[in-house]
């Protein structure tokens, strides 16, 4: 697992906005093929990190509540999935799988694996 860490906002922007965090929700989803949006103490997010360990992926992980805007970014990611919970979020290819329920979904129905080796995450 590669944890990634932004970098600061706040040497040049005092707040973000809605847009810009989408914007950089978006640049940050597609600058690797897995990319898991998590907050450290978060059981779901420890287990989709797991998941993806387990099947031999090397996600790139951003820790929400280590990041200058992470609950901002979290009120984004809830607002781009509808949902209540903001965590774990996942993109793989730079396209949104979703939350844990959508992404163990995938992973049943099989549908995973293609998209894993499609973005250049598997190659087996």
């Amino acid at each position: 697992m590669h944890y990634q860490q932004s970098e600061s906002w706040a040497t040049y922007m005092p707040t973000a906005t809605s847009c810009q965090l989408l914007e950089r929700i978006e640049r940050l989803a597609s600058e690797n093929a897995v990319v898991i949006f998590s907050v450290s103490s978060c059981c779901m997010c420890h287990a989709i990190k797991r998941l993806f360990c387990g099947m031999g992926v090397n996600p790139t992980v951003y820790e929400l509540d280590q990041e200058p805007f992470g609950k901002d970014m979290e009120k984004a990611l809830m607002r781009l999935l509808g949902t209540s919970s903001p965590v774990p979020v996942v993109f793989v290819g730079g396209k949104l799988v979703g939350a844990m329920d959508r992404v163990m979904a995938s992973h049943i129905n099989g549908s995973l694996v293609p998209l894993l080796k499609e973005a250049g995450a598997l190659w087996l």
